[in-house]
């Protein structure tokens, strides 16, 4: 398969990254960490900042990883004048996890003009499935353009 990426550079290459300075991103840990022709791989902490009250991975910090990386993934896949945004999100939390790290995998399933569609699978580091998640898309002019 060909590379998805604009430029045929992948998402760690892509210049003009958004600077996740004081964002969720840097807030929760979240660092990207390779990619290849058409997936993007990255990981979150599961710690204080990442817990729900009972010492367990936050489902809500599994959708925030799913959706960072199938933002950034999609943005870098359509033209430098694009951005693309979530439009809706969905996740089944299949296992529970309360340390270590959790590992994210974001691939393209439809890379449509107008829209795009990617499924995120998050597991533990025993390569065991944490949470599934598939988001939808919009592709719109990036702002100040």
């Amino acid at each position: 398969m060909a590379a998805i990426w604009r430029d045929g550079k992948h998402p760690l290459q892509t210049p003009g990254a958004p600077d996740s300075r004081g964002t969720l991103i840097t807030a929760l840990g979240i660092e990207f960490l390779e990619a290849g022709d058409d997936w993007l791989k990255a990981r979150m902490p599961v710690d204080h900042r990442t817990h729900q009250p009972f010492g367990l991975l936050h489902g809500g910090a599994s959708v925030a990883l799913a959706e960072t990386m199938g933002s950034w993934a999609a943005t870098c896949a359509v033209s430098a004048d694009q951005v693309c945004v979530g439009m809706e999100i969905n996740a089944n939390h299949v296992r529970p996890a309360s340390e270590g790290w959790v590992y994210g995998m974001a691939t393209p399933d439809a890379l449509g003009r107008t829209s795009q569609v990617w499924s995120i699978r998050i597991s533990n580091e025993a390569g065991k499935l944490v949470c599934v998640s598939r988001m939808t898309l919009a592709v719109i002019a990036a702002p100040g353009r």
